[in-house]
């Protein structure tokens, strides 16, 4: 029942995000009838179905051919929406004062009018005038035709004064600064949110940047003073993101050159059948200790089980609620939350109840929510990723709501967490405000 509420909610906030967006985009700056309205009409109709059926085509087990024609444009519109929708509220702001600028603008072009034509007179008022006299006796100019006299003006029929022009002209000018108003903020609007998610794109398809953060642990040995581990998360392989995209992640992973790979959840949207393909070339990873995979909640989504086997058959080592020894640590690894309901959820006892508390530790686990049990397992660092940063702006406020660090290095007691923004996308494959990142933690001894 809460589900189906929950849905009810979501669709109607829906429909009334894209009756606005057409309103201001279509409704206000088109004629009725004309074929610009009708062809934005269409859009706001076609547009939602395929970002509806991108999002429950995967889950419907559509072929995955499919999969792919809907995930490009039904993705993509839903940021093109967030950021038209955000922009065109910011547009509200300025109609007002856009109307004002062109009120003032008309009513000095008006008074300007209206001084002009009141010199002129007066100038014309002050030359001589020669010639005949008319019947009633007035000086009619040389040159001048002679007029019939006209009957006096009736009471209140006198010329109209400036400010009735002027309001009269105003208001026939209306509609059409109405229109003016409202193309060019729709035009403003549009320009943002479609450049705003081009340059996101860009980015994600770019590949992800290299950041490098130092880490010192008390109980690292001087030995492994410098060590890097090369934390890889959120690749989200799938009806957009495919092999290409891989190949560029393992490429920058080993122009670094670590010590070590960490592939911390989220590897996958979708079947090892339908992307298996895609993510061979992480069998080119290279690193001297080897490169580790836990799982993300995503994995439980597409197979968690198949999934373990294939990254093991490509050359990684899964890391289910295990630990292995290093040179100058203790490498750990649990699996993600979601596969609570499989039966195969996080062990921490498994992974670090019997460990020399004595060593550095270090662990890596998808969401940085469970660094709570991090801490009362001595853990020393917890890599994580799961949150993307937030992906898109102003999305980092949300994810802040659910996980304790969003990005970045922070303490808890004795533990410190290091949240990785990810290397791919999921859903849009668009960032904003969280640039995609391969990160290099380099560990640092206190004794060296």
């Amino acid at each position: 029942m809460v589900f189906v509420l929950v849905a009810v909610a979501v669709v109607a906030l829906l429909a009334g995000v894209h009756r606005y967006v057409w309103r201001r985009l279509v409704g206000d700056t088109t004629a009725p009838g004309s074929a610009l309205r009708g062809a934005g009409t269409v859009a706001a109709f076609v547009l939602p179905s395929l970002s509806f059926g991108a999002m429950v085509s995967g889950r419907a087990g559509a072929p995955f051919w499919l999969q792919q024609v809907l995930a490009w444009p039904g993705f993509l519109w839903l940021a093109v929406l967030m950021y038209l929708t955000l922009a065109l509220l910011a547009g509200e702001a300025v109609r007002p004062v856009l109307r004002r600028v062109l009120d003032r603008r008309d009513r000095a072009a008006a008074e300007r009018r209206t001084r002009s034509g009141e010199g002129a007179g007066t100038q014309a008022g002050t030359e001589p005038l020669t010639g005949a006299r008319n019947r009633n006796g007035a000086l009619v100019p040389s040159g001048a035709p002679a007029r019939a006299p006209q009957a006096p003006e009736p009471d209140g029929a006198a010329e109209p004064q400036p400010w009735r022009r002027t309001a009269a002209a105003s208001s026939l000018a209306l509609p059409s600064r109405r229109l003016f108003v409202a193309r060019a903020v729709g035009g403003a609007a549009a320009v943002a949110g479609l450049g705003t998610v081009g340059y996101g794109t860009y980015g994600v398809l770019r590949g992800p940047r290299v950041r490098r953060v130092t880490v010192p642990l008390a109980k690292l040995p001087r030995s492994a003073h410098g060590y890097r581990i090369a934390v890889v998360s959120d690749v989200h392989l799938g009806p957009i993101l495919g092999r290409a995209h891989t190949r560029r992640i393992v490429d920058t992973v080993n122009r670094t050159r670590p010590d070590l790979i960490a592939v911390v959840g989220d590897l996958v949207d979708g079947s090892v059948a339908d992307l298996g393909t895609a993510a061979e070339p992480l069998a080119g990873l290279r690193a001297p200790d080897g490169s580790y995979f836990v799982t993300g909640n995503h994995e439980y989504f597409s197979g968690a089980a198949q999934w373990i086997d294939h990254v093991r058959e490509l050359g990684l080592r899964p890391l289910e609620n295990a630990r292995v020894e290093l040179g100058g640590f203790d490498l750990a690894g649990v699996n993600d939350i979601a596969g609570e309901s499989e039966g195969q959820g996080p062990d921490f006892v498994r992974a670090l109840g019997d460990r020399d508390r004595g060593r550095a530790s270090v662990l890596l686990a998808h969401q940085p929510v469970v660094i709570h049990d991090a801490v009362e397992h001595g853990v020393d660092l917890q890599l994580s990723g799961h949150t993307h940063g937030g992906q898109l702006w102003p999305g980092n406020l949300l994810a802040g709501l659910a996980n304790p660090t969003v990005a970045g290095l922070e303490r808890y007691g004795d533990t410190q967490l290091y949240v990785s923004r990810g290397a791919g996308a999921w859903g849009p494959p668009v960032r904003v405000g969280a640039e995609s990142d391969i990160t290099v933690v380099e560990l640092a001894s206190r004794q060296a």
